[in-house]
């Protein structure tokens, strides 16, 4: 990997407008943690008058990847891009000191792999029924170094449904066949937040779909390429797409593996690539794209939803007004924006495993905000967003039930209850 193109340095004309949606920026007020200073190290490490040292690595690990900038940026400079190929060069080029490579590399040793989280989530069952994640959390963790702390912070509420739970390889139409979908399962999702992929297949069910779930899918790579790991995550891609076949559409629920793998024709530039992400939709998406079929009935209780939108699916997928299209639908359903909703929660796939102090006090705002709406009901497309906000208004000892849109449009359609 050498230094990021030119060309792309070049778009960007330092006029400022990123400033303001950078969250970094918002917390430090520092030029070299907004978008155009990480462009400026960039243009002196292409230049070489600036070296790979440990502060401008840090600038870039800094960095969300939450593409604010992009959606805010009037001169259309390929931010993702740029960072994308500078965390390469950062992987690549900069020794990270023992500790922070011991940390990522048991991320990556994990989190891309159902299976290992499967094997996880076992462990976290008996963590929690013995009684050893309150003792622990009340004496050895308060001692821990501070990345540890919030990995455990965040771990989710598994049952044994997480543990055991399965998909089946086919499930079809309700009525007349409109068409033939596969669904991605997903790592994170399918393992800790199961009722999301059983949600999605109801609902493609009731709306005339047959929803195939490819055995043996892995890892889409977002973790991976959003990390700098690019071989790593390039492997992923491949080994993905060759589970797929068949399918008018490929359907995907998960905002940041959605952005991923749209992206799978540029980064892999096969015609094979090209043509698996040309039929990528993120679920919202290709629900809000033809007329519904299922009846929308009203839910138990009117619900004030406050709508958390995803940076993956709103900067980089531009997928802002479905998911809202979806959820006004549903009779009794008052829906709610967050105010600064363009600005990340922190979740940003591992950044806040890798940048927890940073990733929380962006949090903060977040919850701040989202908790001055009132709502009764938080929404949101990312499994990651879900596990940063539940994380804080735990620590805040506050509680605010939290679904997946495709959760709340399957209560209505099919009356399941919401978790």
């Amino acid at each position: 990997m050498t230094a990021p193109e030119r060309e792309l340095i070049d778009d960007c004309v330092h006029c400022g407008f990123c400033l303001p949606h950078c969250p970094t920026y918002v917390s430090w007020g520092e030029e070299m943690d907004s978008p155009r200073g990480r462009i400026d190290l960039m243009r002196a490490l292409r230049a070489g008058t600036t070296q790979m040292t440990p502060t401008v690595a840090g600038h870039f690990d800094k960095c969300l990847g939450c593409m604010a900038c992009v959606t805010a940026c009037p001169s259309g400079v390929r931010y993702d891009i740029l960072i994308e190929e500078t965390r390469a060069l950062v992987e690549q080029k900069y020794r990270r000191g023992l500790y922070d490579r011991f940390h990522r590399a048991m991320i990556f040793a994990l989190f891309p792999y159902p299976r290992r989280l499967k094997a996880l989530t076992a462990l976290l069952l008996v963590y929690t029924w013995t009684g050893l994640r309150w003792l622990l959390r009340h004496t050895l963790v308060k001692l821990l170094p501070v990345r540890l702390r919030e990995m455990e912070a965040l771990q989710p509420t598994v049952t044994a449904h997480n543990l055991f739970g399965t998909l089946p390889d086919r499930v079809p139409a309700r009525g007349e066949k409109r068409m033939t979908v596969a669904m991605i399962a997903g790592c994170v999702q399918r393992v800790f937040n199961p009722g999301v992929n059983e949600a999605t297949l109801r609902v493609l069910s009731a709306e005339g779909c047959e929803v195939l779930v490819p055995r043996g899918q892995g890892c889409c790579g977002a973790l991976s390429m959003h990390a700098g790991r690019e071989h790593e995550s390039l492997d992923f891609a491949r080994a993905l797409m060759g589970k797929f076949d068949g399918a008018d559409a490929i359907v995907i629920n998960a905002a940041g593996c959605g952005s991923h793998l749209k992206d799978y024709g540029r980064l892999l530039g096969t015609e094979e690539a090209k043509a698996f992400s040309a039929k990528v939709r993120d679920v919202n998406e290709f629900l809000a794209a033809f007329p519904p079929r299922a009846e929308r009935r009203p839910l138990p209780l009117p619900l004030r939803i406050a709508m958390h939108d995803a940076c993956h699916l709103q900067h980089a997928q531009r997928i802002v007004a479905q998911p809202r299209q979806l959820l006004k639908a549903i009779p009794g359903v008052t829906l709610l924006e967050i105010p600064d909703g363009n600005q990340c929660c922190g979740s940003a796939g591992i950044y806040n495993l890798v940048q927890p102090e940073s990733a929380d006090q962006i949090g903060q705002r977040k919850v701040d905000n989202l908790l001055s709406t009132k709502p009764d009901l938080l929404a949101s497309a990312n499994p990651g967003c879900t596990l940063q906000i539940q994380k804080i208004l735990r620590e805040r000892g506050q509680r605010l039930p939290a679904a997946h849109p495709i959760e709340i449009l399957d209560a209505s359609i099919s009356g399941t209850p919401l978790p």
